[in-house]
């Protein structure tokens, strides 16, 4: 197969920069102005990811490869808590804050691996983590709209995306499969757990539900 043209390349990588800016600010307009449950989002854009993944095999993008749940059900679970988390920190925190705390992934990733997978990095990566880390620590402490909850959230949600990310790629080792046959079934998954827990944690139905009221503007930024 020959290799993608540079431009192409480039055009990838703009559109999904674009893409992830864009769909954080409009996460974060729907919590602000509309008080969309943050679990109930997260189902939302799962059953719409598997869906997508769902059409684009159907077009021949990717072929699913056949996998046992059992072997990405803990990879679904996480996955659960990376987006959960991740959706609480944006919720409860400043963009700024958000994307910052985000920033802290690729430290713990490195430390995950070197703690766990017993991996080394030479001393110039690990250099380069003292800045980002030290600055995440500053804005942290200067943020003049900080809370303690939403640190809280943006500290698990950088765990556990932090633990998914080292498991995806493990998985995809193991099991002999790209991102896509892998989160193919991964989607529906985690799809099935959030719906199994929503009913605890957030309505179902009326002001505030996932079958509520809400406006058609509501609805069409949520998906």
């Amino acid at each position: 197969m020959p290799a993608p043209f540079p431009w192409r390349i480039a055009t990838g990588l703009l559109v999904n920069l674009l893409s992830s800016i864009c769909i954080v600010f409009i996460n974060k307009w729907i919590y602000v102005h509309h008080g969309f449950p943050n679990m109930s989002l997260t189902l939302v854009h799962f059953v719409v990811t598997w869906l997508g993944l769902y059409l684009c095999q159907r077009c021949g993008v990717f072929c699913p490869k056949s996998l046992s749940a059992s072997k990405v059900l803990l990879l679904a679970l996480s996955f659960c808590g990376f987006v959960v988390f991740t959706n609480l920190s944006l919720q409860n925190n400043t963009i700024g804050t958000y994307q910052l705390a985000k920033v802290m992934t690729t430290p713990v990733i490195i430390l995950i691996q070197t703690l766990c997978y017993g991996k080394t990095f030479s001393a110039r990566i690990k250099l380069t983590l003292v800045p980002i880390t030290l600055g995440v620590f500053l804005n942290s402490y200067y943020d003049v709209k900080f809370n303690v909850l939403g640190m809280v959230f943006a500290t698990l949600g950088v765990l556990v995306t932090s633990l998914y990310q080292v498991w995806v790629g493990a998985k995809q080792h193991e099991l002999q499969v790209n991102s896509m046959q892998l989160l193919y079934y991964q989607a529906p998954l985690s799809s099935g757990m959030l719906l199994s827990v929503i009913p605890f944690f957030e309505p179902i139905v009326g002001d505030g539900g996932i079958f509520g009221p809400w406006s058609f503007t509501a609805l069409v930024s949520v998906m």
